[in-house]
């Protein structure tokens, strides 16, 4: 007798280490998108998945201490983009708090991305995905993106003296290179703030 689809999904899912993300067309090879649907919420009744939002499950990370661990809400994003072979750039109060710049995490966490705008629930947070100009998506330094996108969250000319030393401080870790290209892409006002970090 062959496996039930609920058993095969289950056995592509333990394939994978814990806390990966997984998507309904992700069993595409499996079965249909209807059974497929039918078998994770099986599997979630079960205590087998998280279902973290709509139509995005994952098998939690259990941690000795604290229990199930959840994939953060950026997993969630990279996870999405990754599915639709999209590019995304954290924006917004986003930058600014992966920068530290505020210890606030905000709700609704927004991306630049080169898929259609859209918004996804996940739990109290909210994931925005942006549709952005490809200049907007040429950034290639993980830390000198985020600066630039803090301080365009900011705005010109209210960046504080200390706001301004923290970012330089941080950008000293970025490789050089990707430094130079991401300061040809930004802003005049922010490529004078942050130019001469060297």
């Amino acid at each position: 007798m062959s496996k039930s689809v609920e058993i095969q999904v289950l056995e592509k899912i333990k394939r994978s280490p814990r806390g990966t993300l997984f998507f309904v067309d992700s069993f595409a090879k499996i079965t249909n998108t209807k059974a497929a649907n039918k078998a994770l919420e099986r599997l979630v009744k079960s205590g087998e998945l998280e279902r973290v939002a709509q139509g995005i499950y994952v098998r939690p990370v259990i941690d000795d201490y604290i229990g199930k661990v959840l994939p953060s809400i950026e997993e969630i994003a990279v996870a999405i983009a990754k599915r639709d072979r999209a590019t995304i750039i954290p924006t917004g109060s986003y930058a600014m708090y992966k920068l530290g710049l505020t210890t606030q995490v905000p709700l609704n966490i927004v991306f630049y991305s080169d898929t259609s705008a859209r918004k996804i629930k996940i739990g109290k947070q909210t994931i925005t995905f942006k549709k952005a100009s490809s200049k907007n998506l040429a950034f290639v330094g993980e830390i000198s993106t985020l600066a630039i996108q803090a301080l365009r969250t900011i705005g010109k000319d209210q960046a504080t003296a200390e706001e301004i030393k923290q970012i330089k401080e941080i950008l000293k870790n970025e490789n050089p290179k990707h430094f130079q290209h991401d300061l040809q892409l930004a802003p005049v006002w922010i490529r004078k703030l942050i130019a001469d970090n060297e």
